[in-house]
């Protein structure tokens, strides 16, 4: 409990997880090192252009797509597109929710019927991360939904394979001896960062 902070609560705004059964687990390797993949996942400045479909669907502007980090946990919500014309849309979760658990554990709720998806994201060897992804829907969910969220989600999904493969290519060519970040829409990955230092001063 002290580790998850507030994310039982936000979840439970927008859905009942009690309520959520399990579907089916997904997994997947990528050809990039652990830290990567972690960042990745802890930001959405690349959303708008890298993620078409879901940046039609989610309103990832800066002044909607809302950032937080306390304690162990970094966390995204993402509101619908007003107006937007998305399978997402019209069901009973109204905006996206995205925690991160420090080290390695993801969650990912998406608008629509309800949902959740969540997993750990495991390195095998410095230039290779392992993923699975468990996903959980109401009983009554319509299978046709279910299947169209998937397809959406594993396009995403390969569209962040593309990115976080080339992010490491880059790494290996060793040009560029640090990076630097956008210190509000990196805001997580810079806690990220803290909590990775932390521990490895300790």
């Amino acid at each position: 409990a002290e580790a998850l902070g507030d994310v039982p609560a936000q979840l439970a705004e927008i859905l009942d997880v009690d309520a959520l059964e399990f579907r089916f687990r997904a997994e997947s390797e990528l050809e990039t090192n652990w830290k990567i993949a972690c960042e990745n996942f802890l930001e959405c400045y690349h959303c708008a252009v890298a993620h078409p479909g879901f940046s039609a669907a989610v309103d990832v502007s800066p002044d909607a797509y809302r950032l937080e980090a306390e304690g162990l946990v970094s966390s995204q919500f993402g509101p619908l597109r007003q107006n937007g014309d998305s399978f997402l849309a019209g069901g009973e979760v109204p905006r996206s929710q995205f925690h991160f658990l420090w080290p390695n554990f993801g969650l990912n709720v998406f608008p629509g019927h309800p949902n959740l998806s969540c997993g750990p994201i495991l390195p095998i060897r410095p230039e290779r991360t392992a993923r699975f992804l468990d996903y959980f829907f109401a009983p009554d969910t319509d299978q046709t939904w279910v299947e169209e969220l998937i397809a959406f989600d594993e396009q995403v999904g390969w569209e962040d394979r593309a990115l976080v493969e080339g992010v490491q290519r880059g790494v290996r060519a060793g040009v560029l001896s640090e990076g630097r970040l956008l210190s509000e829409s990196e805001q997580l990955v810079a806690h990220f960062q803290r909590l990775c230092a932390e521990a490895l001063a300790g």
